[in-house]
């Protein structure tokens, strides 16, 4: 394979000095036994961020994929996340060996606390052992997924280090101003998880994104995407087939003004999809 994907990703910079591609191939709800086949056909489409969780059950497809690539390890960047019982210091450290292993790579891009789990409090001491692993040189890039505001300050203010990222349910039925607002003021990276509402109708079906869609030639799923991309997100779609993995990357060859940015940001009234960091508990469904 090619180590130069067809399409050109552009990255943003992260705390630590990595860049991470603005769009990247979310894992979330792929069986085991396919992820490794929809892995590879991403890499193929020129997807080189790919997004798994130890919650997911398929770290070992996307590994698969990885090794059978023929990619350099450095054109590609990998995340995974920490599952929700494995919080505290010493479970998180086994945890990102498990993964690693998983995997069958020798460093991470990006390891991420899945959920704070306010009602263990043990997130604070989860935060300081991904501290330790950033320091050995084994994951490039730490941050969390689903924190809230008082979640990040209070591992900034306990700890004195920023997370390069907060991973967050994030579109248009949910654009988040608040929470981004406190990631710009510590220069945390956003990124969305659910960009696209699993394909909720009232946001697919709305006038406003099907007028903008068909002005642009483009699908709303490519509109909404966009309207992440010009956010200022980073953001890993989910796709199975060859034809929505091209469709979903193919969104830098065109820009929405700032009319159109405001009518889809008002499409809805914000609602959540899934669950609400400050009461969840179990591990992310897989």
């Amino acid at each position: 394979m090619s180590t130069e994907p067809e399409t050109a990703v552009p990255s943003v910079e992260l705390a630590g000095g990595s860049t991470i591609p603005r769009l990247g191939l979310g894992v979330f709800q792929v069986p085991p036994a396919e992820t490794a086949r929809i892995v590879s056909a991403g890499l193929e489409a020129g997807y080189r961020s790919i997004d798994t969780a130890a919650a997911y059950g398929n770290e070992v497809g996307v590994g698969q994929a990885i090794a059978a690539s023929g990619l350099d390890r450095r054109d590609l960047f990998v995340t995974t996340k920490l599952r929700n019982p494995e919080h505290g210091h010493e479970q998180a450290l086994a945890a990102f060996d498990t993964s690693l292993e998983k995997l069958g790579i020798d460093y991470l891009d990006l390891y991420l606390i899945h959920w704070p789990v306010p009602s263990t409090d043990l997130y604070v001491e989860t935060w300081e052992a991904f501290i330790e692993l950033a320091g050995s040189g084994r994951v490039r890039e730490i941050g969390v997924s689903n924190f809230l505001p008082e979640h990040l300050e209070r591992i900034i203010a306990a700890t004195g280090v920023v997370p390069a990222v907060n991973q967050v349910e994030l579109h248009p039925g949910f654009p988040q101003a608040e929470l981004r607002a406190v990631h710009a003021q510590h220069g945390i990276v956003t990124e969305s998880w659910s960009p696209l509402a699993q394909a909720d109708p009232v946001l697919f079906e709305n006038p406003a994104l099907m007028r903008i869609a068909a002005d642009r030639a483009r699908t709303p799923a490519q509109v909404i995407l966009r309207w992440h991309i010009q956010l200022g997100a980073v953001v890993i779609p989910k796709a199975s087939s060859a034809g929505r993995l091209a469709e979903n990357i193919d969104v830098f060859g065109f820009e929405l003004s700032d009319a159109e940015m405001a009518a889809i940001s008002a499409i809805s009234a914000p609602r959540r999809i899934g669950p609400d960091p400050a009461t969840f508990v179990a591990p992310a469904p897989q």
